[in-house]
C-alpha cells in the first residue's frame, strides 16, 4: 500500500539526533522514540530505508555524528558499546545474539529485568558489543534488523510486530583522571497500534496485536501519571517496555518523541489519539544530571588496599602477628617504595607501608644495610686516601736524599779532577827537570854540542828535532803513569764508600766496569 504517513518532526528530523548526540557526548542520557499507528512510518523514521543513502534514518545518522565527533575530540578516551533489545509478546530477546538465526525464538534465552537497591535497572542476557568505528556499529544495526519479527498485515505489508530499543552506551574518561562518565542513548522503534475491528486479523497476528496494544496502553498510563503532578505512584512495572524505559520517561534523561500520523481519512481517529498522546508527553519535565562516577577499577584497588590496612591494624590491636614470610613481589615493591622515598627531595614525604610489622621490620633492615654499606665505602675511601698521602711524602723524601747524595758525589769528582790536574802539572814539571838534568850529564865537556862553543853552534840546528821528540815521549809516559795512579786512587775511594754506604750503590753505574777498569790500568 506504500507508506502514506506524516512525521510531525519531518521539517527538521535530523536536528534531533545531533541534539541527543551532543547530550550523550557530554555525559547525559538521551532517548528518541517514535509513536504512531501501524503503517505511519515509525520504522522508516528510526531505521531508514535501504534503497537510497538519503533515506537513512535517525539511528544511522546518529552513529555517523557520534563517531565523527569522537575522532575530532582527542582530549578524552571514549569507549562505545551497542545493544539491541526486542520486546515481542512481553518477552525480551537479544537481537545481537549469534544463536538467533539458528534457533527458534522460544529456545533463545529471554532478557529479564534486575533491579538494584538504588532502583537502577539491569538487563540480564542482553549482550553488549564494542564498536570502535561507524562501520562496526552499522553492521550491528543491520544484524539486529534482520532478526526482527516482521509480518504482513492488512495495514502494512512489512509490519514490525515488536518493540525494538537500539542503545548506544558511551563511556568517556580523561587521561590520568579517576572520574568516569557513562551515558546511554536509547533509539526506540515502537510497534504500531491497530484496531482489531478494522484489520480483522486473527490467529498469531491477533495475539501479537493484543500484546502490542496492551504495552502501548501501559505506556500511556505511565505518561498520564507523569503528567499529573499529584500522582505519587508511577506504574512502571506493568510492562517490560515501561520498566526498561523508566529513566527515559520520567527520570535522568533528555527525551524526545516523534509522532507519526497516517494521511488517510479512515485513520483520523488514530491520528487524533496520537496527537493527544504527544500532548501529554510534552507536559512531562525530566531532570537530566551528569552521569559521573569513580572508575570501578580504581575503586576496587582502593577498597582492596583499605581491607589490607584494616587487617593489619586489627592484627596489631589483637596481638596476632603474621608469621608467614613476605613474597618476592612484596619485597620488590617495598624496595621500590624505599628507593622512591630516598630520592624524593620533599621533606614532607612519607613512606607508606601500612601497619604490617613484617614490612616495617624489612624497611628497617633495608635502611640499616644501606647505612652500613655507606659507612664501609667511606672507610675504604679514607684508608686509600691516607695510604696515598703517606706514600707521597716518602717519595719526596727519597728524591731529596738521592739528590743530595748526587750533589755530594759531583763535588767529590770535581775535587778529584782538580787534584788530578795539579798532580799532572807537577809530574810534567818533574819529568822535564829530570830530563834536562840527564841531558846535561850525558854531554862531555869538550863536546861540540856544549852551548856556547862554535861546534855546538854549527851542529845545534840538526839535533833540535830529535830532542823535541824525546821530550814529548817522556811527557806522554809521565802523563799515563800519573793518570793510572790517580784513577786507581779514585776507584779505591768510591769502592770503599759504596761498601760503607749501600744507598750510594746506584752511582757505580757512572763508572766503568771493574774488570774493564783493571784492563785499563794494565
Amino acid at each position: 500500500m506504500g507508506r502514506p504517513s506524516l512525521n510531525l518532526s519531518y521539517t527538521s528530523p535530523w536536528a534531533l539526533d545531533s541534539l541527543k548526540g551532543k547530550s550523550v557526548l557530554a555525559g547525559y542520557n538521551g532517548t528518541i522514540f517514535a509513536y504512531g499507528q501501524t503503517g505511519s512510518g515509525k520504522t522508516f523514521t528510526i531505521t531508514g530505508g535501504a534503497e537510497r543513502y538519503s533515506d537513512r534514518g535517525i539511528i544511522p545518522r546518529t552513529l555517523s555524528y557520534i563517531f565523527e565527533q569522537l575522532q575530532k575530540d582527542s582530549s578524552k578516551i571514549y569507549t562505545t558499546h551497542i545493544s539491541y533489545l526486542e520486546i515481542y509478546n512481553e518477552c525480551g530477546y537479544d537481537l545481537l545474539d549469534p544463536r538467533h538465526e539458528a534457533s527458534k525464538l522460544e529456545d533463545l534465552p529471554k532478557v529479564t529485568i534486575l533491579e538494584d537497591p538504588d532502583q537502577h535497572i539491569h538487563l540480564k542476557n542482553l549482550s553488549l558489543h564494542q564498536a570502535t568505528t561507524e562501520e562496526e556499529a552499522l553492521n550491528l544495526l543491520f544484524l539486529g534488523d534482520t532478526n526482527r519479527m516482521i509480518a504482513e498485515t492488512p495495514m502494512n505489508q512489512a509490519s514490525t510486530r515488536s518493540h525494538c530499543i537500539f542503545t548506544v552506551h558511551l563511556t568517556s574518561k580523561e587521561p590520568g583522571s579517576a572520574t568516569l562518565r557513562r551515558a546511554k542513548l536509547h533509539l526506540v522503534d515502537l510497534a504500531g497500534s491497530e484496531r482489531v475491528a478494522k484489520t480483522g486479523v486473527g490467529g498469531l497476528l491477533l495475539t501479537e496485536a493484543k500484546y502490542i496494544n496492551l504495552s502501548l496502553h501501559y505506556l500511556e498510563q505511565v505518561i498520564i501519571a507523569l503528567s499529573e503532578k499529584r500522582r505519587t505512584h508511577i506504574p512502571y512495572r506493568n510492562s517490560l517496555m515501561t520498566s526498561v524505559l523508566r529513566d527515559s520517561l520520567g527520570g535522568n534523561c533528555v527525551t524526545t518523541m516523534i509522532a507519526t500520523l497516517s494521511l488517510e481519512k479512515r485513520n483520523i481517529d488514530e491520528s487524533i489519539s496520537t496527537c493527544r498522546f504527544a500532548q501529554r508527553v510534552a507536559l512531562i519535565k525530566n531532570e537530566a544530571v551528569l552521569n559521573e562516577e569513580i572508575d570501578p577499577k580504581l575503586m576496587i584497588t582502593r577498597l582492596q588496599k583499605e581491607i589490607a590496612d584494616l587487617k593489619a591494624e586489627l592484627a596489631i590491636a589483637t596481638g596476632e602477628w603474621r608469621t608467614e614470610a613476605l613474597t618476592e613481589e612484596e619485597l620488590h615493591q617495598l624496595e621500590k617504595l624505599i628507593a622512591s622515598f630516598l630520592e624524593d627531595q620533599d621533606p614532607e614525604s612519607r613512606l607508606e607501608v601500612g601497619a604490617d610489622m613484617r614490612k616495617i621490620h624489612h624497611c628497617f633492615h633495608h635502611f640499616k644495610k644501606l647505612l652500613n654499606d655507606k659507612d664501609s665505602m667511606k672507610n675504604t675511601v679514607s684508608s686509600t686516601t691516607t695510604h696515598q698521602a703517606c706514600q707521597e711524602p716518602l717519595k719526596d723524601e727519597e728524591h731529596t736524599k738521592l739528590r743530595d747524595l748526587l750533589k755530594q758525589r759531583d763535588n767529590e769528582i770535581n775535587i778529584l779532577v782538580n787534584m788530578l790536574k795539579k798532580e799532572k802539572k807537577k809530574t810534567q814539571d818533574a819529568l822535564l827537570l829530570s830530563y834536562m838534568e840527564k841531558s846535561d850529564a850525558r854531554l862531555p865537556r869538550n863536546s861540540p854540542f856544549i852551548p856556547g862553543s862554535p861546534a855546538a853552534q854549527s851542529t845545534s840546528v840538526p839535533s833540535a828535532p830529535s830532542q823535541a821528540q824525546d821530550l814529548s815521549i817522556c811527557r806522554h809516559r809521565s802523563s799515563l803513569l800519573h793518570r793510572k795512579t790517580v784513577l786507581f786512587c779514585v776507584f779505591s775511594r768510591i769502592q770503599s764508600s759504596s761498601v760503607s754506604s749501600p744507598a750510594s750503590s746506584p752511582l757505580l753505574c757512572l763508572l766503568p766496569h771493574p774488570v774493564l777498569f783493571c784492563v785499563f790500568l794494565v
